[in-house]
Parts: C-alpha cells; sequence; structure tokens
C-alpha cells in the first residue's frame, strides 16, 4: 500500500503522483457542508474526489463531481471505485465552463474548493499550477455556471481566501446569488482569518456568522470546535 494516502473513517483518499493533495481546506468543506434532504450535488473541481466521498457519507444525494486535470481525474475515480459510495458518485473530465453548455439539470446543492491564485507566480508544475491559479476557472466562470446550474431552492459553497471575500461576493451579487452563511476560519487564535467558507442562495436571507479555530497550543493539537465539525470523518477524532 502507498504511503501516499489519507485514511478517513470510511473511505481512503490515495493521491499518487498527484498535485491536488488532501488539504484542510477541502476537509473543512465537506463537513461544514449540509447535506438534509438534498437529493442532487455537483462538486465543481473534485481534484482526488475527497469533498464527493465526505458528501457520500453523510447523505443519500446523487453526485456529479467534474475535473479538467486528467491525473487528479484518474485518481478520483480510482478513489471513489474502491469505496462503498461507487454507485452514488458520477465523476467527469471536464472543466465547468464545458459542462455547463451541456448539462440541462439543475442541483439543489453546489460545492466548490476553486483555484484562487489570482496574481502569484507560477510554479512551473503544469498540475499544481491547475490546481492552484485561477487562470484555468476564475471566480466570475465559477459564479455564473452555479447560477446556471443551480436549482431554484440550491445551496452554493465554496471556500477561499478571506482576502477574496468582498470581492466573490459582490460577484455572486450580480449573479443573483445571495450570501446566507458564513464561516470564518482560523488557523490559530492568535493568527488572523485565512479562509472563509460562504453559503449562497437565490434568495436573499438573514447571514448567519460564525468562526472556527482549527488549532491552540501547538501544531497538530486542534480545537473541540475542529475536532467536533470533522469527528465523522478522521480516524482519530
Amino acid at each position: 500500500m502507498s504511503e501516499n494516502y489519507f485514511k478517513f473513517k470510511k473511505f481512503i483518499i490515495y493521491q499518487n503522483n498527484c498535485a491536488m493533495k488532501v488539504g484542510t481546506d477541502g476537509v473543512l468543506l465537506g463537513a461544514f457542508v449540509k447535506t438534509n434532504k438534498i437529493k442532487t450535488i455537483l462538486d465543481i473541481g473534485t481534484g482526488t474526489g475527497l469533498i464527493a466521498l465526505m458528501l457520500a457519507q453523510k447523505s443519500k444525494a446523487k453526485i456529479t463531481a467534474i475535473e479538467i486535470d486528467k491525473p487528479a481525474f484518474d485518481q478520483a475515480l480510482y478513489n471513489v471505485s474502491n469505496s462503498i459510495f461507487s454507485s452514488n458518485i458520477n465523476l467527469i473530465n471536464s472543466s465547468v465552463q464545458d459542462f455547463v453548455k451541456i448539462e440541462i439539470q439543475k442541483f439543489d446543492l453546489i460545492v466548490s474548493n476553486p483555484p484562487f491564485y489570482q496574481h502569484h507566480l507560477k510554479s512551473g508544475n503544469k498540475q499544481k499550477d491547475i490546481a492552484r491559479h485561477s487562470e484555468t476557472l476564475s471566480y466570475e466562470e465559477l459564479v455564473t455556471s452555479a447560477n446556471s446550474l443551480l436549482n431554484k431552492k440550491g445551496k452554493f459553497y465554496v471556500i477561499i481566501p478571506k482576502d477574496d471575500e468582498s470581492y466573490f461576493i459582490e460577484i455572486c451579487n450580480k449573479n443573483e446569488l445571495y450570501l446566507s452563511k458564513m464561516l470564518n476560519i482560523r488557523p490559530t487564535p492568535q493568527k488572523e482569518i485565512k479562509r472563509v467558507i460562504l453559503e449562497f442562495c437565490l434568495n436573499k436571507t438573514e447571514i448567519k456568522t460564525t468562526e472556527l479555530v482549527i488549532e491552540i497550543n501547538g501544531r497538530h493539537n486542534y480545537s473541540k470546535e475542529y475536532k467536533q465539525l470533522t469527528k465523522d470523518y478522521y480516524l482519530n477524532f
């Protein structure tokens, strides 16, 4: 068995030779999203399949997971095929820009952990650059696609850098997607908010804002709140 994997309670994520690794952002998004009464889910940019598998673990929804990068798609296909949720997840090797042109289904829930390095130097590694840089999927393209694919009562979730929050919300508002929930995420109590999970819907509503600290008193010493949020997935929680 390869050492390059993460063990969760009901599935294993392998990431052999794949630039799109399991990260805290994906785990947080997958754990935070609510799936009550959800029948159809779209995961935009599934990477190695982490979020799709997390959502399959807590719902009976039919999940469509799309990924533009072929090596990541192949790894996701392997991960899903070797899980107990393979019948619930349909993987598609495509960009969302192409997917939205042909897809007629509307989804109850859309999730994305999008590439967000908008003005950073590229690494020279094609896979890493696809995973991290927004040239392959701009915020505008992501939002317009979500607007087209979301049903009238659906929810759209993303995790992005806190610095991008205002800009992203502005784009969503222009596309008639309105903020309904926000989770601010701090690495430690002393550090600034680095990430934010945003929930949008097609109707204006009261915005609920909460905060989560990941680690306290040292590396890998996770807060009670983080453990509570992710306990259904990690073996050691």
